[in-house]
């Protein structure tokens, strides 16, 4: 692979802003010497036989085309993922007529443009072939000039069946196989996906929100805040996954356009700020990627208005393409930091091209200041290196989730939302996941779960792809770390596909030339040993080895809440368990004779195999299933217990990994990464989410806020004793101690209150806070046991209470004694453009969810444990209504009302 397409230990970046091309087709955009022509709008669509002609929209796809014609109905809806595989299965072709102007005809280069294609193509203009296209994450250009006309150009884009084509790539592939053939049945996908480039969605708009490198949703004010930094994409989700359905897309997804000039055309511009550590001194390395017509002389100027730095470079352009690397030293700079660890100060870079002959361009871009570092050193009292990473000098402890496309039809994408959540981290993987940290970003390429040919012709297609990638996303602060792949590592090294020991050196060989490149180090995979793996021919005897890398952790039959089960590991990239959406959310896609946990409809839904009984099945370790005679209620109730135990699943695990930050345990610990699979859902169903799809929160979102909170309480029962540490990710010390109340299950009147010693916790530590024998503890307080009795808890400094106040159940809630049905009120009212919400409750209620059904917005505070008789949360709606249409819609659930 190129030299840029691996930059990953020690690299800082920029937000480059690109100008995107949005226009109705024939939208004409004049700069000095530079023409562009769009061609996007309304084009013609036809299928193989010419059975179906229709109007369609470009950029867009099949699918969305069909659907906006109504010739088919909404593709989620029941079993239409299935009724709807003729539309994959079938060859299309786009064709639009269009005039050109005399001033972009006459330009002495005209190319023609295609953002991406979804994904084989075959390319013609007024009858004469210009090209073809095989790989959905590239970039096409044409030269078109000599075939352009004043009148009535015809531009066809011939699309196959990406389902066809893949499947006689693998037949022709016939030397040896290339693993998996097909998913798993329970995916009801297609086959043979590792052989085409293509993916299943993807965000594709950048943009800044108050400096902060935050993109927006085109939403109310209040949810724009929430999306994280950088918008990724995905490589095989579109032929099926365990968390969504499949539908093989075709289409131009992106613009398309036509780019005319007499002189150069800028294809990158990138920037590469650097350090000099000894010094304390920084300059940005500029790359200038030029398409020039012919040779040219000239000067290039760089301008930092902010920092009062200039300056003008000599240039000499080639002919064709070229690439020029400039590198301006800078006055002092202020640093970007991550969500929640600093500023992210930013500062506009000015380019000026000037040639011979009078020609002159301009651009800009943002350029952000930071370092990043992947620390692997060796641990003191342990095997193994340290796995984290140093911004900015300074070790953090990342925290956030895994994005997956947030739709299966790209032109219908919108995202959710990481920052509220806490989180300062995505990641973005090969598979239709891509790191989307809110700050910082895991890149890994599209490749996922599966192992690929190496042809020359596949190594070809994927060369380009990664130059143009890497060229359009390296420059962004919050990349940082590029990854050759999701779990093909360990597929390999622990034989998923059952490969006979004589070959698995030859498809050794074939993982090491797709993913390796000696020009600088990067991580090959996820899960990965890192460093060790390398040291192992890039696959490791054991990827999932505790003590080097980062490692992906599954067990959905174990208990849970058991600590003791999850691995000490350096860095959790992925952990999770499944829960179903909200009634609200299926309803839309379902009918009532759906509305069972038995139906066929929920079977279908589930796409990871034995997913629907794995949750019962937890549930059931602690929870009492719901007993309702009513089948609807029956089936709300069901999907409300799901996500009590997802949440409190996923709440136990993060804890775990957040508390052994600073400890080394038998060897392992360090832990400085908690990334929970998975952020967002494609579809409405069952997966790992932590927002549905449409954007609800699930309670686990609700309790990413407190759980990944910069100072955190967390309290585990070890060997009978009560521990509580305080969590600090803060750069400054603090003196805390521990608040520990204890309640009977009865009551809604505390037994006691217990306070520790104060400690100081430096900054980027965990301190032990608390230590007590559960049954003493709670037998002074007021004749407790383990089973009439729980605790809360939360951290105090001279201030007040510093971080979110947690819980600690001595018993599993269905053993609880004397827990009691809640009588519960609530009124509502407006408050500014907030609703506020007033709960009264008779009795301790844990779990409280509120659900205001398909009203869009959130609640400040949710599936909360209400200790006190009155409380009240807050609503902030995505779109107007009103208190009394809030109040009418409003339900409360909680877990004595199941049974």
């Amino acid at each position: 692979m190129l030299r840029e397409a691996v930059e990953a230990f020690v690299f800082v970046l920029s937000l480059t802003v690109l100008e995107g091309y949005c226009e109705s087709s024939g939208a004409h955009s004049h700069k000095p010497g530079f023409e562009t022509y769009s061609l996007n709008g309304k084009w013609k669509l036809y299928n193989s036989n010419g059975s179906l002609s229709l109007v369609a929209d470009v950029p867009g796809c099949v699918h969305t085309a069909l659907l906006k014609q109504g010739i088919i109905k909404d593709p989620y809806y029941r079993f239409n993922d299935l009724a709807y595989r003729w539309i994959s299965l079938d060859n299309w072709t786009y064709t639009t007529s269009f005039s050109v102007p005399a001033d972009i005809r006459n330009k002495q280069k005209v190319r023609l443009v295609f953002e991406s294609v979804d994904t084989v193509s075959f390319i013609s203009l007024n009858g004469v072939a210009v090209g073809k296209t095989d790989n959905m994450f590239r970039r096409y250009d044409f030269d078109v000039r000599r075939l352009l006309r004043e009148q009535e150009n015809v531009l066809t884009v011939g699309l196959l069946s990406a389902v066809a084509y893949a499947a006689e790539r693998s037949w022709t592939h016939s030397s040896y196989s290339v693993p998996p053939n097909c998913p798993p049945p329970v995916q009801k996908g297609e086959c043979h996906v590792n052989f085409i480039r293509k993916y299943g969605a993807v965000v594709h708009f950048i943009r800044v929100n108050n400096g902060r490198g935050v993109a927006q949703r085109r939403r109310a004010p209040e949810r724009r805040s929430h999306i994280p930094a950088v918008l990724c994409f995905q490589a095989q989700s579109s032929f099926s996954w365990d968390w969504g359905p499949s539908f093989p897309t075709l289409g131009l997804w992106r613009g398309v356009r036509l780019e005319a000039y007499d002189t150069l055309r800028l294809l990158y511009l990138t920037t590469t700020p650097v350090q000099d550590s000894g010094l304390s001194r920084w300059s940005v390395e500029v790359e200038l990627h030029f398409d020039t017509v012919v040779a040219a002389e000239g000067y290039v100027t760089l301008l930092l208005p902010d920092l009062a730095t200039r300056q003008t470079f000599q240039a000499s352009l080639p002919a064709g393409r070229s690439r020029d690397t400039l590198v301006l030293p800078t006055a002092p700079v202020g640093l970007w930091w991550p969500n929640g660890q600093g500023l992210q100060k930013q500062y506009f870079l000015f380019v000026q091209v000037k040639l011979e002959g009078g020609f002159t361009m301009e651009a800009k871009t943002l350029v952000a200041f930071r370092t990043v570092e992947l620390v692997q050193e060796p641990v003191a009292a342990s095997p193994g290196l340290s796995f984290y990473f140093r911004i900015n000098g300074r070790p953090v402890f990342l925290k956030g989730s895994n994005w997956i496309p947030a739709h299966a039809f790209q032109d219908q994408a919108e995202e959710p939302s990481a920052v509220r959540c806490g989180c300062q981290h995505e990641h973005a993987q090969g598979l239709g996941r891509r790191s989307l940290r809110t700050g910082r970003i895991w890149q890994d390429f599209m490749f996922a779960c599966a192992l690929y040919p190496t042809d020359a012709d596949f190594i070809d297609t994927v060369r380009e792809e990664v130059t143009h990638q890497v060229r359009r996303l390296k420059s962004h602060p919050s990349i940082v770390v590029w990854s050759g792949n999701n779990e093909n590592e360990a597929a390999i090294a622990t034989d998923w596909f059952g490969i006979p020991i004589s070959q698995r050196p030859l498809y050794v060989k074939d993982y090491v030339t797709l993913y390796e490149d000696r020009s600088r180090p990067f991580l090959t995979s996820s899960p990965t040993n890192g460093a060790e793996s390398e040291q192992e021919g890039w696959v490791a005897q054991n990827p999932y080895d505790t003590h080097y890398g980062d490692t992906h952790f599954y067990s959905y039959l174990q208990d849970c809440w058991n600590w003791t089960g999850f691995p000490r590991t350096r860095f959790a990239s992925e952990y999770g368990f499944q829960s179903w959406p909200s009634f609200s959310t299926m309803q839309k896609v379902s009918l009532p004779e759906d509305w069972s946990f038995q139906s066929e409809f929920t079977s279908h839904r589930q796409h990871h195999d034995n997913g629907n009984q794995q949750m019962l099945q937890q549930a059931k370790l602690h929870f009492r299933l719901p007993e309702s005679q009513d089948p609807l209620q029956a089936y709300r109730d069901t999907l409300y217990l799901t996500q009590v135990m997802q949440a409190q699943c996923v709440k136990t695990q993060t804890e775990y990994y957040r508390s052994s930050r600073s400890e080394i345990i038998q060897g392992q610990g360090q832990t400085m990464g908690a990334l929970y699979w998975q952020l967002n859902d494609i579809w409405q169903g069952p997966s790992w989410s932590s927002i549905e799809f449409g954007g609800k929160w699930k309670m686990l979102h609700y309790f990413a806020q407190d759980f990944f909170a910069p100072v955190l309480p967390v309290g585990f029962l070890d060997q009978g004793a009560l521990k509580i540490y305080a969590v600090s990710d803060l750069s400054s010390d603090l003196t805390l101690w521990a608040m520990v109340t204890v309640y009977k299950w009865s009551s809604l009147e505390p037994v006691c209150t217990l306070a520790s010693t104060a400690m100081l916790v430096k900054g980027g530590s965990v301190v032990a806070v608390y230590k007590q024998p559960i049954a003493a503890l709670l037998e002074s307080c007021g004749n407790c046991t383990t089973l009439t009795c729980f605790l809360t808890f939360h951290l105090e400094e001279r201030g007040g209470q510093r971080g979110p106040t947690n819980h600690l159940f001595p018993c599993s809630p269905r053993e609880a004694q004397g827990l009691q049905i809640p009588n519960l009120t609530t009124s509502v009212q407006q408050d500014g453009e907030a609703y506020a919400v007033t709960l009264h409750t008779s009795a301790i209620v844990p779990f409280l969810w509120l659900d205001v059904g398909d009203i869009p917005g959130r609640f400040d505070s949710n599936g909360f444990l209400m200790v006190t008789r009155s409380r009240t949360v807050r609503f902030y709606p995505w779109a107007p209504t009103s208190a009394a249409l809030l109040a009418r819609k409003l339900q409360v659930t909680s877990l004595r009302t199941l049974y």
